[in-house]
This record gives structure tokens, C-alpha cells and sequence, in this order.
């Protein structure tokens, strides 16, 4: 079963230069839209598929410019005996150095021996497929796979063509299972009659090895059809060939009439089984037509959690479902950087897996905010809902991921952001300045492109928001504080923050006197940032807060704390171009 080693794609769509040695097991790319998942899958569908003729248009050229020509080459290992042959291609044998991911044209003892294959595109929009060989080349020789090797390779496409891989046609999965075939001339001879009765006793017979195999993935995979499937020819069929049979159900229905999800199940079990002959596996968008726990199963069936990998498989997913299910290994960013594109492996280290644990939505965004804790996450939320309703685009639709880091040691913000920013995600902090974090670790995520918003003078939020909003915001503060937690827990803490110099109706008195004293502000902030009884410490309470009280008093705020405030919505809209 042959292994994808090394894809290289040129001027192809929105990619203008892509190289990338994919694992040998599963391969999941993640990231932002527009940034070449579905492209990548593209190419290796184009370029090893069994097909004569593709329609291309100058659509298909990189910034539509036809003079670049489309090049997609398609490194393979694992090699079987057939495509070792030195007689069929001994002249296109190559070595792949598995680490240095180089590939010779000489084949060396140390080196895995590969084929190359090449696709091109050029301005007549006419495909032309050819192994690649400096040798060969130099001798003017060339030659393509054969269309029996051809067929035998190409990759299984889940979610595309359902009809086509659940009959018994050329290069089908079924057809892949096992070496059965069926012979279709004894049901003509009957078709005037009950040529579809007739042939479904006949094939029940002939394709029994196939439909147990069949039945009993759809089993395995929960897919729900009646026990008794039957290979009948298909009524509406004009010529009689093994693509007239497909699979049925007892009453004859076909089964391509499955819902979306049961049909992508049951192709990816099957070519399970056929891995023995082509074993590898597209799937563009994996959660398309597929509840959570189906999701979860069809990872199972590719082989997600198997130490060696029944199949190669290529996917694109904007499902966290499927990320908290892969691991760090698995997974693969793919994001333009300047004029190239680049795959990143997420990897394993620090603190990668757990964050992928944690905050799988957030790899799936353009940018990241790493809040210092729920209080942040609700505030960034709530201002945002109010800016919203007054016109403003909404961070989550410039892309914007937040992620809460549940407070703690102070370098914890930082340790997740630096799990992004590794990977090319545009990243910021966004911390508290009572416990400030170790300087070099800042400035070592300064120093990597990172952000950071901190609030001034050794505040936590809730202090900033005591000592910089109007008399009037931090009047209604307060009596939110009240509201959530009663007066007699908000008086006791107004006690303990003051040393009993002040209490919840000597404040109230004084604002409704002469407005509240800025010593006044400093108690009210420390109160309010009790541990574990802080007045809004949860996404939804500082949510609230931050759309109600603070958004409509942000114009009449200390000036330098609606600057900070602002700047994380200025850096969000910020493409980093």
C-alpha cells in the first residue's frame, strides 16, 4: 500500500508555491477559510486519480495568470513489487531521505526507493501526467503509470461521488474489497422479464464475500439498513455492465440513497477494507452531514487513535469535535505566508496538546486572545456585544478567537499564547498588572510577534473599571454587585477592603453628596476581586457588565483606560498586512 511522501503544488488556485512532507497516517489541515485546505486535497485528487480527461480553465491558475503553468508533483513510497518493476519503471525510481525529507534521483541503499508523478497544466488548459526523472529526461524518455497502476492507486474521495463508490465501477471501492466479480450476461438474457429479481439471486451468490463485508461495516459503523443486503441492477440503467450493479436493500432501494452521513460512514469502513490496494483516503470538511458522535466514529474507522496507521488520510475539518479527538501529530495549519503557503505540524510540545484540549475552536481561527481568565473573556464579550449593536463589525467576525486561561501563575497567558503564535496565528494577551508576569517571558512573546494589552499600575480589571469609569458607571457597578450577591456579602467585603473604614451605604451616601472619592474607587476595586467571591469573576457576569454599564459609559471613562480597552478591538481589526 503506497504512501504519500513529499506534495509540491505550483501556481495551482490560491497556492503559489506549497511543499509539504505529510505524515503517513493521518493528516487533519486546520486553520482559517481561504487558506488552501480544500486546494491541497484538490491536487492530490488531480494529480493521482484514475481519470483520462479533466476539464481545467484559467480560473484554475494561480491569480489567473495562464503563463505560470500548473505543476503538481505527487512523491510516493511503500512501493509494491509491481511499481518496483525495473523493467515498467526502472528509469523513474528515485530515494527519499526520510530525514532530511530530500529526494535523489538516484536511488540510494539508505533511502526508501519512490515514484514520482507530475501533473501539467499549461496555457492550452490540456493535463499531462509523466513520471519525473532527471535520468530519463536527460535520455529524452518518458512515460506515464500504467492505467492499471493508476487505478490502483487512486485515493478514495469521502463525500464526493457516493454514487460511483457504492456500485461495482471501474476503480470503485467495492470493487476494491475483494477480486469478486460479477457477471451481469445471465440477468440480460432475463431483462424483459424480472432481469432485476433474477440478478439480485444470482449476484447474492457471486458477490456473497462482498456483501458480508459490507454488511457487516454498516454494523460495525451503527449504520442503520435492513440486514439483508442484495447487489441488484439498477432500473434505470440503459447498457449492462459491472457499473449497472449497486447496492440495495432488501426492498430494493439503493443505498446510495442514504443520508449524508451514513454514506460517508460506510465508504470510509470500506476502503478500510480495500486499504490492501489503494490506501489513501480525502475528506474535505469530515464533519459535513455528521452528528458529534458520528464524527468521533469515523475518525475510529480511518484509524485516529491507532498506533499504526491503517490508512493515509488527507482532511480538512472546522469541527473542534475533531480536534479534541486527534493529536497534536495529526494535525497540520496550513496558512499563507507572503506569496508562498506553508504546513505547520502542531505538534506536541509544552503546552500544545492540552490547549488543543482546552480551546480546539481557537485553531480554527485567524487571530487569538489569550485572556488571563473569565473576567477578560467576558469583558472583551460584552464590549463587543455593545459595539455591535452600535454598528461596529463583531470581533468574531474578523476572526477572533478567545481563550481563557482560568487565572493562576501569571506566565499562563503566555505559555498558551506562545502554543499559537508558533504556528503563525496572530496572538495577543490580554492580562491583569497585579501579579505581572516573568519580564523574560513577555518579552520573549513580544520578540515572536505577539501582543499584549495589560492594564496599568499593578490593576486587575475590576480595578480599572473602579477607578477609571464615570461616578454614575461605577454607581451601577455597584449595585449590579448588589444585585447578584446581596447587600450583606457586598457590605462585608466594602468592610474587609477598607479595614472598616468605609461600608456599602457610606459610599452610596457619598455618591449621591458629592460623587465618589478616588480612595473610595481603590476600596471598590479590591472588593470586588475577592478571591473566589468576586463580585463579576465569571464570563457571564463581567459579560453583562461590560455590554450594560461599560460599553455606554466608555465615552465618559478615564481616557487612557478607553484606550486600552479599545486597542483590543483596533488589533483585532488589524490584518496584520
Amino acid at each position: 500500500m503506497s504512501r504519500i511522501r513529499k506534495i509540491e503544488i505550483d501556481h495551482f488556485r490560491g497556492i503559489r508555491h506549497l511543499e509539504w512532507d505529510p505524515s503517513s497516517g493521518l493528516n487533519c489541515l486546520i486553520g482559517p477559510g481561504d487558506s488552501g485546505k480544500s486546494t491541497v486535497l484538490d491536487a492530490i485528487d488531480l494529480c493521482l486519480g484514475a481519470r483520462r480527461n479533466i476539464q481545467f480553465t484559467d480560473a484554475d491558475f494561480h491569480m489567473l495568470d495562464v503563463e505560470a503553468p500548473i505543476t503538481i508533483q505527487i512523491t510516493l513510497g511503500e512501493l509494491d513489487d509491481d511499481l518496483k518493476n525495473l523493467d515498467a519503471y526502472g528509469m523513474y525510481l528515485r530515494g527519499f531521505d526520510a530525514e532530511t525529507k530530500t529526494i535523489e534521483d538516484e536511488p540510494e541503499k539508505e533511502c526508501e526507493t519512490v515514484l514520482t508523478l507530475k501533473l501539467a497544466v499549461a496555457s492550452d488548459l490540456e493535463p499531462n501526467w509523466m513520471l519525473v526523472s532527471d535520468r530519463a529526461e536527460a535520455q529524452g524518455l518518458t512515460r506515464n503509470l500504467s492505467w492499471r497502476d493508476r487505478v490502483r492507486l487512486a485515493p478514495t474521495r469521502i463525500g464526493a461521488m457516493a454514487d460511483y463508490h457504492l456500485g461495482w465501477r471501474r476503480g470503485s471501492v467495492l470493487n476494491r474489497i475483494s477480486e469478486e466479480r460479477a457477471d451481469a450476461s445471465a440477468a440480460l438474457a432475463k431483462a424483459a422479464r424480472d432481469a432485476r429479481t433474477a440478478f439480485g439471486d444470482q449476484a447474492e451468490f457471486q458477490l456473497s464475500e462482498t456483501l458480508r463485508i459490507v454488511a457487516a461495516t454498516m454494523s460495525e459503523l451503527g449504520i442503520r439498513a435492513s440486514e439483508n443486503i442484495k447487489a441488484m441492477l439498477d432500473a434505470h440503467s440503459v447498457s449492462f455492465s459491472g457499473g449497472t450493479i449497486s447496492l440495495h436493500d432488501e426492498d430494493g432501494v439503493p443505498l446510495r440513497g442514504l443520508g449524508i452521513g451514513s454514506t460517508r460512514l460506510l465508504i470510509a469502513g470500506l476502503q478500510r477494507k480495500a486499504s490492501a490496494q489503494s490506501g489513501v483516503v480525502l475528506v474535505d470538511e469530515l464533519e459535513y452531514g455528521l452528528e458529534p458522535h458520528r464524527i468521533i466514529r469515523l475518525l475510529d474507522s480511518l484509524g485516529a487513535k491507532e498506533k499504526l496507521a491503517p490508512l493515509q488520510v488527507f482532511m480538512t475539518t472546522h469541527s473542534p469535535i475533531a480536534l479534541r479527538e486527534l493529536t497534536g501529530t495529526q494535525l497540520f495549519v496550513t496558512r499563507s505566508t507572503g506569496e508562498d503557503h506553508d504546513v505547520r505540524a502542531v505538534g506536541t510540545e509544552a503546552d500544545i496538546q492540552s490547549t488543543i484540549r482546552l480551546y480546539p475552536d481557537a485553531f480554527l481561527a485567524r487571530n487569538v486572545i489569550v485572556c488571563e481568565g473569565a473576567s477578560e473573556v467576558g469583558f472583551i464579550r460584552g464590549l463587543d456585544q455593545y459595539r455591535t449593536a452600535n454598528g461596529d463589525v463583531a470581533i468574531t467576525a474578523l476572526g477572533t478567537a478567545l481563550v481563557d486561561c482560568g487565572g493562576g501563575d501569571s506566565d499562563r497567558p503566555f505559555r498558551r499564547a506562545a502554543a499559537f503564535v508558533g504556528l503563525g496565528y496572530r496572538t495577543a494577551v490580554v492580562r491583569d498588572d497585579d501579579k505581572p508576569p516573568t519580564a523574560e517571558v513577555e518579552e520573549e512573546f513580544l520578540s515572536a510577534g505577539g501582543a499584549v494589552v495589560a492594564w496599568r499600575d499593578g490593576r486587575a480589571l475590576e480595578d480599572e473599571l473602579f477607578r477609571s469609569l464615570s461616578d454614575d458607571g461605577v454607581s451601577k457597578l455597584l449595585e449590579r454587585a448588589v444585585e447578584l450577591h446581596g447587600e450583606d456579602l457586598i457590605d462585608d467585603h466594602i468592610k474587609s477592603a477598607s479595614k472598616n473604614a468605609s461600608n456599602l451605604n457610606a459610599i452610596r451616601t457619598e455618591f449621591l453628596v458629592y460623587g465618589i472619592e478616588p480612595e473610595s474607587r481603590v476600596v471598590l476595586g479590591k472588593a470586588a476581586r475577592t478571591r473566589r467571591t468576586g463580585w463579576f469573576k465569571s464570563v457571564t457576569w463581567m459579560e453583562d457588565v461590560a455590554r450594560d454599564i461599560v460599553g455606554p459609559d466608555l465615552a465618559n471613562a478615564d481616557a487612557e483606560f478607553r484606550t486600552l480597552a479599545e486597542s483590543v478591538f483596533d488589533w483585532a481589526s488589524d490584518d496584520g498586512q
